[in-house]
Formats: C-alpha cells, sequence, structure tokens
C-alpha cells in the first residue's frame, strides 16, 4: 500500500534505542531522529547528556529542554562559551523546537519571549534555570556550571532539593554560599566529585557541614581561590572523607596542618595536586608515610620543601606513577634519584623550571624507571646529552617526549621505537643527525621542531621516509627547510593533517604544490612570513585539500578569487600594520 511504511511497524522500540546508542556523532543522531515522529521521540528518550551555552537565553533553554529529554544525567553549562543560532520567527512552531540536540547554540533572544525576571541577567543562567533543572532532569548525576554569575545559593538549593542522585557537581567560578553547601551536603549523599575552584564566596563552615553529609561518598574535591578556606576546612574533610582518591589544592593559607591531617585522614588517596606555598617538608612527609596508593602527584611552584620531602614520597609512594614538579627551586638530583630508586612504576615525568635538577637526576630516571612513557624537560639547563641518552636506553617504551632548550635525541630515537609524540621546540643544538635516528620510530604521529635551526631537508626527509602515520609536523623557523623536504613529506606522509610552516623563508610554491598533490586530508596549513609562498601557492592549498578547515597566511596573499571561494577557512595574521 502506498505510503504505508512496512518496516518501520514491525521494529521494536528496544532496537531502535540501541541503534542511536551506537552513534558517536552528535549529525548522524540528529539525521536518524529525522526518520518519522517515532524516531524522534525515541531519540530523545536516548539521550543522556546536554551541554548549554549560559550567555544567550539559558533559562529558557533549560525549560524547553527539560520537556523534550526525560533521561538526561549530564548537564554542562558554560557562561564562558560564546556561540550563536540564528533565530526563527515567534510564530512558527519549529522555531522554539530544539529537538535532537546536545549542544545548545543560542544567542540573546529572551526578550522576544518576555522581559526578563527582575534582579537577573536575560543573558545568563540565573537561580529560575537552575530550579527547571532540578525539576526538569530528576535523573540528574553529572552537572557542570562553569562561571556562571549569575547563580546565587538560592538556585543551588532548590536544585540539591530535587536532585539527590547527584553524583559530580562542579561550581567552578559560581558565587555560591556557605548555606548552599550545607544543603548539598544534607540532600545529595551520593556525591562523588566536588569542584569548588574560584567560589570565593565559600568558607571554612560550609566544607565542614558539607562533608558530614557526603563524607561517605566523597572521592574527588577541587579547591582554588578560595581565600576563606584554611586548615579547619581540611581538617574535617581528613576526618570524614576516608574515600577520599583525587585532591586538588590551589590556597595560600592552607599550611601544613591541613595536607597533614588528609594525608593521615584520606589512605585511599590516589592523585595529589598542589600548589600551596605555605606547605613544607612536613607535609610531604606525612603524604610518603601515610598515601601508599598515591599514583599521581603534582607540585606547582613551591618554594618552601626540599628534597627531603621527595625523598618521603620515594620511599612511601611505591605505586606512583605520574610526577610533575614545576618551579621547585629547591629540589636537586637528589629529589630525582629518591623517585626513580622507589617508584619502579614511574610512567609519566613533567620537570618544569627546576633549575637544580641537572643530568644526574634525569640519568637515574632512566636506569630505573623503564616503565617511562612520557618525558617532559621545559626550561632545565642543566640536563645534558648524557641524560637523555640514558633515558632512551632505558626507557624503550617512552611514547612521548617534550623538550625545551635541549640536546641528545640521537639515543632516544635509536632505541625508543614506541615514540609517537616528540617535541624539541628551540633546540639549537639538534640536527638532521637527530632527525635521522627519530625517523626509526615509525610509529611518531605528533612532530614538533620549531626553531630548531640546523635542522634542514635531510632530516625532514628521513621523517618523511620512515614516519607514515605523521599527522602533525611543525617546522616553524626552519631557515634551512626547502621545496625538496615538502616533497617528500607529500609522499611519504598521505596521513598528515596538521602543518605549520610559518618563517620558512626557502619553502615556494613548488614546494606547496607537492605537499598537497598526495596529503588530501590535510586539514589546517599555517604558512605566515614564507616569503617564496605566493597567492598562487595560497590557492593551490585551498583548492586542492577538500578537507581544509583553516588557513593562516597574511592577507595580501589571497587572492579575490581565493577569498569569494574559501573565506571561511582562511585567517589572516598581522594584517593592515
Amino acid at each position: 500500500m502506498r505510503g504505508h511504511d512496512r518496516i518501520n511497524t514491525f521494529i521494536p522500540d528496544e532496537l531502535i534505542l540501541e541503534m542511536f546508542r551506537r552513534l558517536d556523532s552528535k549529525p548522524s543522531r540528529d539525521a536518524c531522529s529525522l526518520v518519522c515522529k517515532r524516531w524522534l521521540a525515541l531519540e530523545r528518550l536516548s539521550r543522556t547528556s546536554l551541554r548549554i551555552c549560559a550567555t544567550g537565553s539559558p533559562n529558557l533553554v533549560v525549560d524547553l529542554l527539560a520537556g523534550r529529554f526525560r533521561n538526561v544525567r549530564t548537564v554542562h553549562i558554560d557562561e564562558r562559551l560564546n556561540i550563536s543560532l540564528p533565530c526563527q520567527p515567534p510564530g512558527r512552531r519549529r522555531g522554539t523546537d530544539i529537538a535532537g540536540v546536545s549542544s545548545v547554540k543560542l544567542h540573546c533572544a529572551s526578550e522576544k519571549n518576555g522581559s526578563p525576571d527582575p534582579g537577573s541577567d536575560s543573558c545568563s543562567l540565573s537561580d529560575a534555570g537552575l530550579t527547571a533543572i532540578g525539576e526538569g532532569f530528576p535523573k540528574l548525576e553529572k552537572l557542570s556550571l562553569i562561571w556562571c554569575s549569575n547563580v546565587s545559593s538560592l538556585g543551588l538549593i532548590s536544585l540539591a532539593g530535587k536532585c539527590r542522585l547527584l553524583k559530580s557537581l562542579d561550581l567552578q567560578g559560581c558565587y555560591v554560599g556557605d548555606q548552599s553547601l550545607a544543603v548539598v551536603g544534607q540532600s545529595c549523599k551520593q556525591l562523588e566529585d566536588l569542584n569548588l575552584r574560584f567560589c570565593e564566596g565559600l568558607t571554612d563552615v560550609c566544607l565542614v557541614e558539607l562533608v558530614r553529609g557526603v563524607g561517605k561518598s566523597l572521592k574527588s574535591l577541587g579547591i582554588a581561590a578560595c581565600a576563606k578556606i584554611t586548615d579547619t576546612a581540611m581538617e574535617a574533610v581528613g576526618s570524614h572523607c576516608k574515600s577520599l582518591e583525587n585532591l586538588s589544592l590551589d590556597a595560600e593559607f592552607i599550611h601544613n596542618k591541613g595536607v597533614v591531617a588528609v594525608a593521615q585522614g584520606c589512605p585511599a588517596l590516589k592523585s595529589m595536586k598542589l600548589q600551596c606555598i605555605n606547605v613544607t617538608d612536613e607535609a610531604l612527609s606525612a603524604v610518603g608515610t601515610s598515601c601508599p596508593s598515591l599514583e599521581v602527584l603534582a607540585l606547582y611552584s613551591f618554594q618552601r620543601f626540599t628534597d627531603k620531602g621527595l625523598s618521603a614520597i620515594g620511599n612511601g609512594c611505591k605505586k606512583l606513577k605520574n610526577l610533575i614538579l614545576s618551579d621547585c627551586y629547591f629540589l636537586s638530583d637528589n629529589a630525582l634519584e629518591s623517585i626513580a630508586t622507589g617508584c619502579k612504576e614511574l610512567t609519566h615525568l613533567e620537570v618544569n623550571g627546576c633549575h637544580n635538577i641537572g643530568t644526574m637526576g634525569l640519568e637515574s630516571i632512566g636506569k630505573s624507571c623503564p616503565r617511562l612513557t612520557e618525558l617532559a624537560l621545559l626550561y632545565c639547563q642543566r640536563i645534558g646529552n648524557f641524560a637523555l641518552s640514558e633515558v632512551g636506553r632505558g626507557c624503550q617504551f617512552l611514547q612521548a617526549l617534550h623538550l625545551i632548550g635541549n640536546t641528545g635525541i640521537v639515543a632516544v630515537g635509536e632505541n625508543c621505537r614506541s615514540l609517537t609524540d616528540l617535541s624539541l621546540r628551540f633546540c639549537d643544538r639538534v640536527g638532521d643527525e637527530a632527525l635521522i635516528a627519530v625517523a626509526r620510530c615509525s610509529s611518531l604521529q605528533y612532530l614538533n621542531v620549531s626553531g630548531c635551526h640546523q635542522i634542514g631537508d635531510a632530516g625532514l626527509i628521513a621523517i618523511a621516509r620512515g614516519c607514515p602515520q605523521l599527522s602533525y609536523l611543525d617546522v616553524s623557523v626552519l631557515q634551512n627547510l626547502g621545496d625538496m623536504a615538502m616533497a617528500e613529506l607529500g609522499e611519504g606522509c598521505p596521513n598528515l593533517k596538521d602543518i605549520v610552516l610559518s618563517h620558512c623563508r626557502q619553502i615556494t610554491d613548488v614546494g606547496i604544490n607537492h605537499l598537497v598533490k598526495h596529503c588530501t586530508i590535510l586539514a589546517s596549513c599555517h604558512m605566515v612570513y614564507c616569503p617564496g609562498i605566493t597567492s598562487s601557492g595560497v590557492a593551490t592549498v585551498v583548492s586542492g585539500c577538500p578537507n581544509i578547515k583553516k588557513v593562516l597566511v597574511e592577507k595580501c596573499k589571497v587572492s579575490s578569487r581565493t577569498k569569494r571561494r574559501a573565506a571561511s577557512v582562511i585567517s589572516y595574521l598581522c594584517m593592515d600594520l
């Protein structure tokens, strides 16, 4: 019978829902939801997450979405997002139908639907929006309110009373008070993850009351720039949160007393990130003694602790896998030797601006940490070639290496065949020999050699011939690089998606032609201040790469025809100066 849907009638709802679950991309889900009204309704039931920008008319949007997606468990609202959707005429039905979206894009249009509530900002999420979230999404488990400045304690109290299944709450940058957090502690007994970064209105009272209610379930806590939260709050966390696994603290009024209380009271702690200028070796010694399950430790801008504190970590935290040391001025080689000796499972190490750590410290890591897969050495002038050679010989599973101001790459390339990510920015003494060695790492996908002036065609030709999986390449400011390397890259690296050629004076239109001839999936190309590349070369990139999304170039090199053809993908730098 004409017009009769014979197949759709016999497909059960469960099968259609399963199909929607297996679709990874939002456009695919949206397209399938347009088959018929039944599929649209089922697609709405399958949605479990929504992403909304707070600038626009978020209160109205939340109200509309709540009636359409009843099974939503995750809502992310970010005041920083500034994205727009063309508004439909108010008389049309589809003008307010926002079906099938998980990322709502609205411009300020609330005034067309009536005046805003007194005392609230019509272009920001307010307490009315939080109330709508609580009423519309009773199954909500995860809520993120990022820099929603118009939200207050009243809205959070209303939401907490209705969303009792809440497990994750992110209030970064929200100005809420102590009373609202106390209500969250009383109502949301399953809360596991809480982020209070940049919540400037909170004091010790809120955290004390909160952990009394959710201390048994809380597993992750983040605090930053909360000047009124002190050691008193941390002592309460240590007393009540026995299951706490992740702690992130950036606070100048928290001292040893608070950190020691958490370390001794939370033995299950697995991740600790600290930026507390008043914490000394005493606190780190407590962590080493009381937290044997610690796997991640990040220490930022510490100026009051020494090798003694990190030695305690090495002696007690045998499961440590990830260590970040940033601007820790009083640490020396002895600190890294203690970590290398005690933490055999270390896989990630970042040393940034620790000027007293040198060759011997890194050498001990290379000898004793064979499972290391990622290493970042930033602004460490005292680390020499021999240390990196030791890392290359001892850490054969190394996958990512990031260096600024360092050398000694040959041994890494010769021994670390699993390397996929290599960044050697402004390593003045790294030349073609190093890249020829790295070219043996056939799995390499990311390569950044910007500012390495000794690298020329020979090194890049070796990479092109040995690393067919390369997808990202930054060769900016390489004055010795020419068209021959571009031709080889085109031939040998068909998977190249992003390339940065800025300030490469010897590359011309000829090299660009060879590059784009074979790199058909190229999506991004930066080529500012390349005098050999003209408007013809820019046109070649735009016309020869069907997947191109961004071309960064000087405005004077874009012809009128190219501008008409691909204005949306062209970006300009330093124009009209």
